[in-house]
């Protein structure tokens, strides 16, 4: 009993000097307050609506009707599109995730070397896939099914081909093709943290570490510049985590919508599909939840595993 009552009496201590504490920087809560309120507004209230709309029958015109987890159940075994989606979206993860990931590392690591005139041109031109709007226009016109397309062109006149492919409408093909744009549109944000990483990197660290017994670029890499950028290796995880998942755009873009037998649907096209084609909020509610579940339990899986670079 004493035990029990001197834990009480440490939490009830610590709470009041919290308290106190927060009470002397208040003005910095002022500060905070209006990010605060629209941080609540536009993402903790919609993801708690969602949440709630995915125990419920909610089609917009009705008040919503509470049916449990019937839109799980649903969704799970009777529901085979969105099976055919799970399976696309974790192959488009499972490949452009890490793979993105590295790439955007390894290419801000290269350019880092570069002269500061040349880094700065080669930023500009390894980010602009990222914010290109009509990228997928040219991928069209690249893939396209006829003997005008490019890819196919080319192939037939190397004999590769003896007649053009239906890159985009055969789904033969779809996936590998939307993966192939996706992995060059991956140089996002992350690239740009990484960068900014490396330019944030002491050199003292590394004239130290070569007096220690740093011999070569890879031991440099291993034990100076990943320990130094972990903030900054979590931020592109993240943003790597939701591009992979997040995969709509491309694939309505580039293969239509609905694409021929589902070959390149995912979980957002899914919910795109029942949210804002069939405007059955609360099924789309339920497919949201879930994308958001898994994401988050990727996310955990990246960061413990980022906790153990240079230990």
């Amino acid at each position: 009993m004493s035990f029990i009552k001197s834990y009480v009496s440490m939490r009830k201590q610590n709470a009041r000097t919290n308290w106190k504490k927060a009470k002397m920087m208040k003005n910095c809560y002022l500060f905070l307050l209006p990010y605060a309120v629209l941080f609540t507004l536009f993402y903790i209230v919609p993801l708690v609506t969602s949440i709630f709309y995915g125990f419920t029958y909610y089609n917009i015109l009705e008040s919503p009707k509470f049916i449990g987890l019937q839109n799980y159940i649903n969704l799970i075994l009777q529901d085979d599109v969105f099976l055919i989606a799970i399976r696309n979206t974790f192959i488009i993860a499972a490949i452009t995730g890490p793979i993105g990931y590295m790439l955007s590392f390894m290419s801000a690591w290269f350019i880092n070397e570069l002269p500061s005139w040349l880094r700065a041109i080669a930023i500009v031109c390894f980010y602009a896939p990222s914010i290109a709007g009509n990228v997928y226009y040219i991928f069209s016109i690249f893939f396209k099914g006829d003997t005008y397309g490019y890819v196919n062109g080319i192939l037939m006149d190397l004999g590769i081909l003896t007649e053009p492919r239906m890159w985009l409408t055969d789904p033969r093909y779809m996936m590998p093709v939307v993966i192939l744009v996706i992995l060059w549109m991956s140089l996002g944000s992350g690239f740009l943290a990484f960068v900014a990483g490396l330019q944030g990197i002491d050199r003292a660290q590394y004239e130290a570490g070569m007096i220690d017994g740093v011999k070569n670029r890879w031991q440099e890499l291993w034990y100076i510049t990943l320990p130094n950028m972990k903030p900054m290796l979590l931020f592109g995880a993240v943003m790597a985590i939701t591009t992979s998942f997040g995969v709509c755009d491309q694939t309505m873009s580039l293969c239509g919508y609905p694409s021929t037998d589902y070959a390149a649907r995912t979980v957002v096209t899914h919910l795109f599909d029942y949210g804002f084609s069939r405007f059955e909020m609360g099924y789309a509610s339920a497919i949201a939840t879930i994308l958001f579940i898994v994401m988050i339990l990727s996310n955990k899986i990246i960061q413990s595993l980022l906790r153990r670079v240079g230990t």
